[in-house]
């Protein structure tokens, strides 16, 4: 197996791990080709096609057919760590200049914009340790070890921050 493929196949096992799955090859293929969950679906042909390998055009071309096909905009170029989870994946965009951490949450109708041509640095744990309540609207830097909610976005706990953050990789 190519360095890549192993790479990208670390990369799903983490995606897996966060929806408590295990990482097979056949629990992979059954999740391409039996719609059991498309958040997960997705997520493998996203790193699928994020790196060179045999599959990837395949995998580019599965990628656009279920940007449209789910509502996900995450672009192949983003910079995502590990353990990426997408819970109720409709009316996701997130700018191609994003960095997101690892154990990151995603929900429906999230937007990760960019001013000044970059997008937001997302930490590990969302943020490092950081939980942001649904709805809220970050335009600024979030302290590490908070949970900030509303328009704009104001901490309003320092206390079981990250909670959301299930099955870690």
């Amino acid at each position: 197996m190519s360095s890549n493929l192993k790479n990208i196949y670390q990369y799903i096992q983490s995606d897996y791990c966060r929806y408590e799955v295990k990482a097979n090859l056949s629990s992979i293929l059954l999740t391409l080709l039996i719609p059991r969950n498309h958040c997960l679906r997705y997520l493998t042909w996203l790193r699928l096609s994020s790196q060179k390998n045999p599959f990837q055009l395949l995998a580019i071309l599965m990628h656009k057919r279920y940007t449209v096909k789910y509502g996900i905009d995450i672009p192949r170029a983003t910079s995502i760590g590990y353990g990426l989870y997408i819970g109720h994946g409709i009316g996701l965009v997130i700018n191609p200049t994003a960095v997101i951490g690892n154990n990151c949450n995603l929900s429906q109708f999230t937007t990760i914009g960019s001013n000044h041509n970059q997008a937001a640095v997302i930490g590990n744990n969302v943020g490092n340790e950081v939980t942001i309540g649904a709805g809220a609207v970050v335009v600024k830097d979030i302290p590490d070890n908070a949970t900030a909610v509303g328009v704009p976005a104001k901490v309003v706990s320092y206390s079981n921050p990250g909670r959301y953050i299930n099955s870690k990789w």
